[in-house]
């Protein structure tokens, strides 16, 4: 099919072949590698794929950088841990085959610590993955980036399967490395000034929102858990938020 599929990679080790192994139905494949330090790289050569390499942690630059390269009609972002079925890859042809849409959104079951969430916010979560070329006009945002499109959303039925957070560890490490950022993004927009009260109410709003009003508690321990990295994540960008509005 005359589809290019962008792949971003960063130490994605475990998950990058078989990332790539599911794309044989693709045009060309393109990895923009961010500074692994592992054997992503190693790896990806062992395929035929085309590599790029980047510094930048800007999400939207990478990804308008892969748009750039990309030599066929239509594009197919697709992340290290996430895989399509069978029915995707059908239903993928249908829409080539008939163009109704710009760009579609895929549902996603998001697999967390071996468990798919279906509560708590997590589901179906909607991300936008397949794009007609010419009506993509960029990304921006630095974290949470979105798309700009030149048209009409469609919604694909198939859900791709999201094998995120897989240890507490990953967890925690993203937790603290994307909250910064945030906090950043939040400091140069000139946020309220933050103080111990709104640490602690946000921190209950997000844990009563994920685990209470969005019905986490039906996904057992695992909801649980879930319910408290979110709100951890929520003190850890407010945390930092208050480091930056006070330092000397």
């Amino acid at each position: 099919m005359d589809i290019s599929a962008l792949i971003l990679a960063k130490n994605e080790e475990n998950m990058i072949g078989d990332c790539i192994k599911q794309l044989d139905f693709v045009k060309e494949i393109i990895i923009l590698d961010q500074n692994s330090r592992d054997k992503t790289i190693e790896i990806a050569n062992k395929y035929n794929v085309e590599i790029l390499n980047s510094s930048e942690e800007n999400f939207s630059k990478n990804r308008n950088l892969l748009l750039s390269r990309a030599k066929s009609k239509w594009i197919l972002y697709i992340d290290c841990d996430e895989r399509l079925s069978k029915d995707n890859i059908d239903e993928i042809k249908t829409v080539l085959s008939n163009i109704t849409y710009s760009a579609y959104y895929f549902p996603r079951k998001n697999i967390i610590l071996g468990k798919w969430l279906k509560h708590g916010g997590w589901w179906p979560d909607y991300v936008p993955k397949l794009f007609l070329k010419k009506k993509l006009i960029k990304w921006q945002g630095k974290v949470h980036e979105s798309p700009i499109v030149e048209g009409k959303y469609g919604y694909m039925k198939e859900p791709l399967t999201h094998y995120t957070a897989r240890s507490i560890g990953s967890m925690l490490e993203k937790t603290i490395k994307w909250a910064k950022i945030e906090a950043q993004l939040s400091y140069e927009a000139n946020q309220p000034n933050v103080n111990i009260i709104k640490i602690v109410k946000a921190v209950i709003l997000e844990f009563s929102k994920r685990y209470f009003v969005k019905l986490g508690i039906l996904d057992g321990t695992i909801g649980l858990i879930e319910a408290i990295f979110q709100s951890l994540h929520k003190a850890a960008i407010l945390t930092y938020l208050w480091e930056f509005q006070n330092k000397k």
